[in-house]
């Protein structure tokens, strides 16, 4: 009886002791350490290094998941979400990302408000978010003007930032200042060559003063300490493409699509600068296979269509322009996605498009639409001219007159328009046929 008594006794304390968590069950799980915010910057880090923004950004994100208070991490951030915006083709996308990146590093400062590198970042994103086209004229001056106050202040913090000298000197080539630009720059690099940041920039630099083949050998530098990096290989290649060495331009946009393709990352981008090159020598049909194949990446992408559009224009291909483009201006249903682009297979699908606002970056579209709808009007066959005259209004109203030779051409555009559909107001009503009803040239 003794024996039981204690065998009760000592069941009793252990259950208690289970209770209070002194003593664990058998079989629980291993517990799983928490990793540190520092873990997920490293890895951050290595993911960038490695070319992959997109993984980066969420290596990041963790980070400051972990330690929301952490002013470096989050500058870093910043950095890459800009530096990714790169790989974005829309203005709504670039946008978004940009915006993204400004809440980073705004949240940087409120963290860290006397940190030089922190303020050197800062000036980076607000510099790149200052574009007329994503922000409008008016806020991309107040962007650039505080984007200068940002760098100056990094400075005074320290004198010594390199950083901040070039993300100053970028700076100023949006301001037009490149002789202040030059020496900054040149600065920068006789203190640390070693950076990434600072041979782009320079050849920014470069490239603003026409000296295309300096930019070059600056850009190969910066590939040279971030290999992965395609937008690197974009910008290297447009600049031989400038100069008219397509040859070695579409070298360096083929090793942007290899190295997309090690690192398994959908960019359309690569494509479609190929399709440029191809494009300016006056090769229209494998210009269009290029723009085709970007749009097999990225099958919603409005603006794709648009250049898709402009290379069926060039190529005369009047009638597929205007398809591909309605999908830039207008947007289009699943099933136009498809004629616009000469068809889907019978393991494809139609996307819906949303059609682009009219900015800057896609005033070419909405004025090649006006056209070609004005110029195929022939009633009683077609008659495009109620298609057109949205587009023709939205142009009418804001034609980003500041640079005179769109100015003018927008003005040619509208005349012939008006001059076309104006005289089918009165008489018999033609026959309408939508351009969706055509189908484009192979």
């Amino acid at each position: 009886m003794f024996l039981w008594i204690c065998l009760i006794l000592g069941t009793i304390w252990l259950i208690r002791l289970v209770e209070q968590g002194t003593v664990k069950p058998l079989f629980l799980p291993t517990p799983t350490p928490t990793r540190t915010a520092e873990s997920y910057a490293l890895e951050g880090d290595s993911q960038f290094i490695a070319g992959k923004l997109d993984a980066a950004i969420t290596a990041y994100r963790e980070a400051v998941n972990v330690d929301p208070t952490n002013a470096d991490v989050w500058a870093k951030l910043a950095r890459i979400q800009a530096y990714s915006s790169k790989l974005l083709i829309t203005d709504v996308q670039q946008r978004t990302r940009l915006e993204e990146a400004q809440a980073s590093i705004d949240q940087a400062v409120s963290l860290a408000p006397d940190d030089s590198t922190v303020h050197a970042i800062r000036a980076f994103v607000l510099d790149w978010h200052a574009n007329p086209a994503l922000v409008g004229e008016d806020r991309a001056q107040e962007m650039l003007t505080e984007a200068e106050q940002e760098a100056v202040r990094a400075l005074q913090l320290d004198n010594q930032n390199t950083l901040a000298l070039a993300f100053y000197a970028e700076i100023l080539v949006d301001q037009q200042k490149w002789t202040q630009a030059e020496l900054n720059i040149k600065q920068a690099v006789e203190r640390d060559p070693s950076l990434m940041d600072v041979h782009r920039i320079y050849a920014l630099v470069l490239e603003s003063l026409a000296l295309y083949s300096q930019a070059i050998t600056e850009y190969d530098k910066a590939i040279a300490i971030a290999p992965n990096l395609t937008f690197l290989y974009i910008s290297a290649g447009a600049n031989y493409r400038t100069l008219k060495n397509y040859d070695t331009a579409l070298e360096y946009f083929t090793k942007a699509i290899r190295l997309n393709e090690q690192l398994q990352i959908r960019d359309p981008i690569p494509y479609l600068s190929i399709a440029k090159a191809y494009s300016q020598e006056g090769e229209y049909f494998i210009a269009a296979r290029n723009v085709l194949r970007a749009l097999e990446i990225d099958q919603a992408n409005a603006d794709i269509y648009g250049q898709l559009g402009i290379i069926y224009y060039k190529s005369r291909n009047f009638e597929g322009s205007i398809l591909a483009l309605k999908c830039a201006v207008r947007g289009c249903t699943p099933e136009e996605s498809c004629d616009a682009r000469g068809g889907c297979g019978e393991a494809e699908q139609g996307v819906q498009v949303t059609g682009l606002p009219l900015s800057p970056n896609t005033v070419a579209y909405y004025y090649e639409y006006v056209e070609r709808l004005a110029l195929l009007t022939n009633p009683p066959l077609s008659n495009y001219c109620p298609e057109a005259s949205q587009p023709a209004a939205e142009l009418r109203i804001q034609t980003y007159g500041s640079d005179p030779v769109v100015k003018a051409v927008v003005n040619d555009v509208l005349q012939d328009y008006e001059d076309i559909c104006a005289s089918l107001e009165e008489g018999a009503t033609p026959v309408v046929s939508t351009p969706s009803q055509i189908t484009p040239e192979p």
